[in-house]
């Protein structure tokens, strides 16, 4: 059995407001209600101060998020939600059942393995630091590959029985944590959801939500204040 131990220690996420890896652990930590210190790591400020040496330290991969539990680095967002999941059960983030378990993983993968790889920072910095790719050019990337990547995502949740008010049943988990950020990212990029009704649908009833209303980018002590 695993020791209780871990409820006294401190949480400290490594964070940046609009990183969509980083607002999948907010919404999680934020969904067990668990309290945490924000440390924010401006992706743009200083050349990008997640290549410091001290940040890269932390994390060689020079990305956001990290989560330090005590003396523990946890990184890469999917793995740190399931070791929420496993250190604080409830409410669970993954289904009791192997089969549900399998389905929400894929779900959460699709978006974070194959959708947000594609138009992440370093990519698109890539392409305009290396290639001097256009911006209009950039933006046209990223939309496709959204468009691709939620487009598979609406097939695989409408008419899907394992469907409800979220993801996978009647309560927000580990799928609802990657799509909700996406979603944002999408937005970002001049795109309308509503193309996916489902999508959208289940955004809505995430939203609703005072955990996703707190882990929004706009609700982050170190997003830009409101002009």
């Amino acid at each position: 059995m695993q020791s209780r131990d871990h409820d006294t220690e401190p949480l400290r996420l490594y964070t940046y407001w609009r990183s969509s890896a980083a607002y999948r652990v907010r919404i999680g930590l934020a969904l067990k209600a668990l309290a945490y210190e924000s440390v924010p790591v401006h992706l743009l400020r200083d050349g990008g101060q997640q290549h410091a040496a001290g940040y890269r330290a932390l994390n060689p991969q020079e990305l956001v998020p990290v989560l330090v539990h005590g003396r523990r680095v946890l990184r890469q967002s999917l793995a740190i939600l399931e070791y929420l999941d496993e250190c604080w059960p409830q409410p669970a983030l993954l289904p009791a059942d192997a089969r549900g378990r399998a389905r929400v993983r894929a779900l959460a993968q699709a978006v974070a393995c194959d959708v947000h790889p594609l138009n992440n920072l370093r990519v698109l910095q890539f392409f305009e630091q290396q290639w001097a790719v256009p911006q209009a050019e950039r933006e046209t990337w990223v939309r496709h590959w959204i468009g691709t990547g939620l487009a598979a995502l609406e097939a695989m949740l409408a008419d899907d029985p394992a469907t409800g008010a979220f993801c996978h049943g009647d309560a927000p988990g580990l799928a609802d944590c990657c799509l909700v950020p996406q979603l944002y990212n999408a937005r970002r990029f001049g795109m309308d959801v509503e193309a996916w009704p489902t999508l959208a649908r289940i955004e809505r009833a995430c939203l609703a939500l005072p955990a996703f209303r707190a882990a929004a980018p706009e609700a982050q002590p170190d997003a830009p204040a409101a002009s």
